[in-house]
């Protein structure tokens, strides 16, 4: 067991993944904790033998990001005894359990909100890039000449109507540019906020149907999970306007990637903006990339200079915060806590204050 682990401190670990600034270089600052520094690529005995005795695991967003081994699953969570959170880099948290950290007494946390800014302009980019066809546009300029300008005429967006698929920390951002930048009418489906939320972020309630046929432009901005998979799919598409465009800025597989292939295949809809997709990134040879009126990023709607600090930050002072016998603010399963009390208590010898 390596020196540094012998005392009663509070021990984090996370892989390093590539992304500044971190959440290790936040946590490495602070006098409370020590932080690990691990590798995907490291002897995974070495990894154990530090993973085993820490008390909270910073784990990226990303499902893709992270090995099956060191994934937050029942697994790991029964080898690691003194796992008492999981923290999410981001918003979501797909490599995570979260039924299993709730049977153990592990709190999971994420950092909603801290890329929402980022996400919600990228989609209203992608909006915008889709309606001026400005990738057709730039892929003309640079390999021929002869072409008719008009070929890439567009629309406007003012005064149109974007619907919103899910109107949280990211949504409420989209509702806000879309309606205050572009004048556009907002509806939003979103069935766990009240009534008054919708009037507070200028949007007008309505149920999913209702928002599919009637929106010019879809922005999906709600969780994966099973409730949402597959949430828009062959019969969804078939509600939208031939002249619609959608973007999913939040997860893979919340819209159907063989039903948006045949959407676009049989013009039910004019254009997608993807940023996320069920394998990141997408082999080269997926059908979906064959398409002009497709614009398609590396899931980096969230990845910004700004946000990337923002989550590192957050991600540390919640992890301090818990491991401290604080309860979290962004706390995705209440239900672990009294478990969790019982397990931390008997780790420190305090109770942690509800």
């Amino acid at each position: 067991m390596p020196d540094n682990l012998k005392d009663n401190a509070r021990h984090v670990f996370w892989f390093d993944d590539n992304k500044t600034p971190n959440v290790y270089d936040a946590l490495s600052k602070v006098d409370s904790v020590t932080a690990h520094k691990l590798y995907f690529d490291a002897p995974q005995d070495a990894n154990w033998e530090i993973m085993e005795t820490c008390h909270a695991y910073c784990i990226t967003a990303a499902r893709d990001e992270v090995g099956d081994q060191y994934k937050g699953h029942g697994e790991l969570l029964d080898r690691c005894k003194k796992l008492l959170v999981l923290s999410s880099s981001g918003a979501g948290y797909d490599p995570i359990d979260v039924a299993a950290c709730t049977e153990r007494g592990v709190l999971v946390v994420n950092q909603a909100g801290a890329n929402a800014e980022a996400v919600a302009e990228h989609a209203v980019g992608m909006m915008l890039s889709l309606t001026k066809n400005i990738p057709q546009t730039d892929k003309s300029l640079r390999s021929e000449r002869g072409v008719d300008r008009e070929t890439f005429k567009g629309w406007n967006m003012e005064g149109k109507t974007v619907g919103i698929v899910g109107l949280g920390n990211t949504g409420s951002r989209v509702a806000r540019i879309c309606q205050r930048g572009l004048s556009m009418r907002v509806l939003a489906y979103d069935p766990y906020i009240a009534a008054a939320n919708f009037k507070e972020y200028g949007a007008i309630e309505a149920d999913l149907e209702e928002l599919l046929a009637q929106s010019d432009f879809i922005s999906i901005n709600c969780p994966f999970n099973s409730e949402t998979k597959d949430l828009i799919n062959r019969a969804e598409f078939a509600l939208m306007q031939p002249s619609a465009f959608l973007v999913n800025c939040a997860r893979g597989g919340i819209a159907n990637e063989a039903a948006m292939i045949e959407a676009l295949e049989d013009k039910q809809i004019r254009g997608i903006g993807l940023d996320v997709w069920d394998q990141e990134p997408p082999p080269l040879d997926h059908q979906l990339l064959q398409f002009d009126n497709l614009i398609a990023t590396y899931h980096t709607a969230g990845v910004t200079f700004e946000s990337r600090e923002n989550m590192a930050f957050w991600n540390a002072d919640q992890v301090v915060k818990i491991l401290s016998g604080e309860k979290p603010e962004r706390l995705i399963n209440p239900d672990a806590w009294d478990k969790f009390c019982d397990r931390y208590e008997a780790l420190f010898g305090d109770r942690p204050r509800d």
